[in-house]
C-alpha cells in the first residue's frame, strides 16, 4: 500500500506500467489540458489520494497516444482503477464528487479508507 498526498504525474505507458507494477491499487485520472471537467475533478482525485490507500496518478493520454487505444479512452476525464496491474474499474461519467470517487475505489478494489 502506498499513501500519497497528491497525485503523481505520468507521461508515458512506461510510467503507467511501472506504477501499476509497483503499487497494488492505482487510480489513474486520464485528462487533457483545457478540459474544464478535468480541471474540476483534479482536486477530487487529490482528495481521494488522501482519503484512501490507493495510489493516485494523472495522465494526459495525448503525451502517449497508444494509451488512448489500449485503455479505450473515449472521453475525459476517465478514471481507471488498477489492482495488481489489471483494470478493475472505469468511471467515465463526467464530474464526480469526492465521496463518489472514494466509494468507486473502495468498492472495486482492496483499497481502504484512511480515517
Amino acid at each position: 500500500m502506498s499513501l500519497t498526498e497528491k497525485p503523481r504525474q505520468l507521461d508515458t505507458r512506461d510510467d503507467l506500467d511501472a506504477l501499476t507494477e509497483s503499487d497494488d491499487v492505482v487510480l489513474v485520472d486520464f485528462y487533457t489540458k483545457g478540459c474544464t471537467l478535468c480541471q474540476s475533478i483534479e482536486p477530487i482525485v487529490g482528495n481521494v489520494a488522501r482519503a484512501t490507500t490507493a495510489t493516485v496518478a494523472m495522465c494526459n493520454p495525448q503525451t502517449d497516444l497508444d494509451l488512448v487505444d489500449e485503455y479505450d479512452i473515449r472521453s475525459v476525464p476517465t478514471l481507471l482503477l488498477f489492482e495488481n496491474g489489471e483494470v478493475v474499474g472505469r468511471l467515465a461519467e463526467g464530474f464526480q464528487g469526492t465521496q463518489a470517487v472514494v466509494e468507486f475505489v473502495t468498492e472495486n478494489s482492496s483499497a481502504e479508507r484512511v480515517e
